[in-house]
């Protein structure tokens, strides 16, 4: 087992990787924790909620929504829960998301930890201490910085996951190594088998050399004024096409670092050659690197992106594999270089 810390607000959060799941009672009272959890994770994992009381949610996009938010609030509400109170999410990105936000606004914040059921929400969703909700279809547009107070990564639990869960996590991990471990991407590429069988030894490294990037870039800069920005990299496309297209997270952040490795390519940054590697691990993966679609639909959800300034959006770029930076873009230039980042090679 090993262990990293995030210093934030209101507390520290300290994030375990490796600690076996059965040993969540060591971390927080049953008397005093409601679980959160959706109900897939209940079925599998039931056993461990015993000594709790649940309330369960969808695990649905669609559901990542105020309504679903209120449900939990009556929930609460009903529970008689009060500032001594603790939430327990137990689950993939939505259910830590929607957990996260829950508790981080009833009774003016009530402390919260994570045990993140799924690849991607080890690596990224549980980490960080963005919590949030869609509203009108856009991504996260309603949220709260705030810290949980640990998140408790349990490897052994991701067996259970279908291949294309597994392929979320996968996007997110070469992203993080993409903007800021050079060696971790070789890793990636000569181990990528290991990974992908879930080798214990392996997925361990990885999953901690994953969430270590995060972390350190969140305690340099938790409320995303410069540094922690890199961490959109691909997002600003990806969340565009997943609004668009229909696909998936981690396949959409896939497709969409591509998008930004080509335009990072086109604007003189990046060499050619770390553009192929980028697309050939990303295949290798099972991830797509690119997709049919509409330029007009993707460029109309960029328009309404929140990191959109005036005329200009602010982009994830990279120098070379292993570093990045933040560019202004102006809308209209990359609505131009469209066609050349959407094409197939």
């Amino acid at each position: 087992m090993k262990y990293l810390e995030i210093k934030g607000r209101p507390d520290a959060c300290r994030i375990e990787v490796g600690v076996p799941v059965s040993r969540l009672e060591s971390y927080c009272d049953p008397d005093r924790t409601v679980i959160i959890t959706d109900g897939n994770v209940r079925s599998l994992h039931g056993r461990l909620f015993r000594p709790y009381r649940v309330i369960e949610t969808n695990a649905s996009e669609e559901s990542k929504i105020l309504s679903t938010v209120e449900d939990i609030y009556e929930k609460f509400l009903h529970y008689g829960l009060d500032r001594t109170s603790f939430v327990a999410g137990v689950g993939g990105g939505i259910v830590c998301d929607v957990a996260g936000f829950a508790a981080s606004t009833y009774l003016r914040g009530l402390p919260f930890g994570f045990v993140p059921t799924t690849l991607l929400a080890q690596v990224d969703a549980a980490v960080g201490g963005k919590n949030g909700v869609n509203y009108k279809g856009y991504k996260n547009l309603i949220g709260t910085f705030n810290q949980p107070r640990f998140v408790l990564c349990d490897h052994r639990l991701l067996a259970t996951l279908p291949v294309h869960e597994l392929r979320n996590g996968f996007a997110e991990i070469i992203k993080h190594a993409l903007i800021a471990d050079a060696a971790l991407f070789l890793y990636l590429e000569e181990r990528l088998e290991g990974v992908l069988a879930l080798d214990a030894d392996v997925i361990e490294k990885v999953i901690y050399d994953s969430i270590s990037i995060k972390a350190g870039i969140v305690s340099a800069d938790e409320t995303e004024k410069g540094e922690r920005r890199k961490l959109n990299f691909g997002h600003t496309f990806g969340h565009a096409l997943e609004l668009s297209t229909g696909l998936g997270h981690g396949e959409a952040v896939s497709v969409g670092m591509v998008m930004a490795a080509r335009l990072s390519e086109t604007m003189g940054i990046l060499a050619g050659d770390d553009v192929e590697r980028i697309e050939r691990i990303l295949e290798n993966a099972g991830l797509p690197f690119s997709v049919d679609m509409d330029k007009d639909l993707v460029m109309d959800a960029i328009d309404k992106d929140k990191k959109r300034a005036g005329e200009e959006i602010n982009l994830v770029l990279l120098d070379r594999i292993g570093a990045a930076r933040v560019v202004p873009v102006k809308i209209r230039d990359l609505r131009e270089a469209m066609d050349d980042l959407c094409q197939h090679r």
